[in-house]
């Protein structure tokens, strides 16, 4: 009797152990599938959107949209539109627009736009605004004297008489202006006076408008540079964005150049009246007289060194018909009242 239940309490036992295995088993555990550090690699027509952190490399027609440290590396006809941090390495026909932080390397045709800290390394056809100088007009010797050899050439002039050469003696007002980059320009003048020599700049043939106006003075025999507005025949000196000076005086003649950032004209192109004027003095007070002008012109581009520059001042000397017509009646009556007082004394003397 005690065998049999015994046994029956073993077979019991066994049942439950074998069932609690089997439960084990054959249970379904949740399978995770992980996919670690995935690349993609395809050849044409590859769309990616990501986060953060990747890495596409792709054939042609490549565009990708990322959040921040994307790096991109691509055949041709990239687009690449990012926010932060992004670096973009590419062939020909590239265009990006970023916003800070942007470095550029591309070959040919590379266009940039971006916000804050861009570097930008080329190789051909990409443009460049440059920026407005910084003023400075500390006075340095012009050792070199002023000459029209470069004229029609590398820069443009105007001058009083038309050919007058800077370099030679005598009576000549002279202007020299080439193009740098963008608008800033190098200038070269010359002129005789006791007091001081400017040249205006304005955008119509009307002087007196608050025209940029440069001028170099001669300060107890050294040049002294002053930049100035010219208005209603006055002018007042002020801060421009002008550096580089240098002058030499030589008797009544003054030289001086500069490098200057011009006014934007209403145009594209730089196209500004030119007026070269002279005035009084004071190396005392710093006064400036009302300037005598000496030659203006209309609007002309001064980036083309080839542009016609013509002194409107200069006076037509042929007469009108109408004056001709009052000169020869004027000759009429003189030599009429002649006759009639040789007659009257030839009856006298009778």
């Amino acid at each position: 009797m005690d065998n049999r239940l015994f046994l029956t309490v073993l077979v019991v036992t066994l049942s439950w152990i074998s069932l609690g295995t089997y439960a084990q088993t054959t249970a379904a555990v949740n399978v995770t599938t992980a996919a670690v550090n995935m690349t993609t690699a395809a050849d044409n027509n590859v769309t990616t959107a990501a986060g953060n952190n990747v890495t596409t490399a792709a054939g042609n027609n490549v565009t990708t949209a990322a959040g921040n440290n994307g790096t991109t590396g691509a055949g041709n006809n990239v687009t690449t539109a990012a926010g932060n941090n992004v670096t973009t390495a590419a062939g020909n026909n590239v265009t990006t627009a970023a916003g800070n932080n942007v470095t550029t390397a591309a070959g040919n045709n590379v266009t940039t736009a971006a916000g804050n800290n861009v570097t930008t390394a080329a190789g051909n056809n990409v443009t460049t605004a440059a920026p407005p100088l910084t003023p400075n007009t500390t006075v340095e010797n012009l050792e070199t004297p002023l000459s029209r050899t470069q004229c029609g050439k590398t820069q443009l002039c105007a001058a009083t008489p038309s050919q007058c050469d800077p370099s030679t003696s005598g009576s000549c007002f002279f202007l020299a202006v080439r193009q740098t980059s963008g608008n800033n320009f190098e200038f070269g003048l010359s002129g005789e006076s006791d007091g001081y020599i400017a040249a205006s700049l304005s955008s119509t043939s009307t002087q007196g408008g608050n025209d940029i106006t440069y001028v170099c003075a001669n300060n107890k025999g050294v040049v002294k540079f002053f930049g100035a507005l010219l208005n209603n025949g006055r002018l007042t000196v002020t801060t421009l964005n002008v550096n580089s000076v240098k002058g030499s005086i030589n008797g009544t003649k003054i030289q001086c150049t500069f490098a200057a950032t011009v006014p934007t004209p209403s145009t594209r192109a730089p196209s500004l009246a030119i007026a070269i004027s002279t005035g009084s003095f004071n190396s005392t007070s710093g006064d400036l007289g009302a300037p005598n002008t000496r030659f203006s012109s209309s609007p002309v581009d001064l980036a083309n060194p080839n542009a016609t520059v013509t002194n409107n001042l200069s006076v037509n000397t042929t007469l009108s018909p109408s004056t001709t017509s009052h000169a020869i009646t004027l000759q009429q009556s003189v030599m009429q009242a002649m006759l009639i007082t040789v007659a009257v004394l030839g009856l006298a003397m009778l």
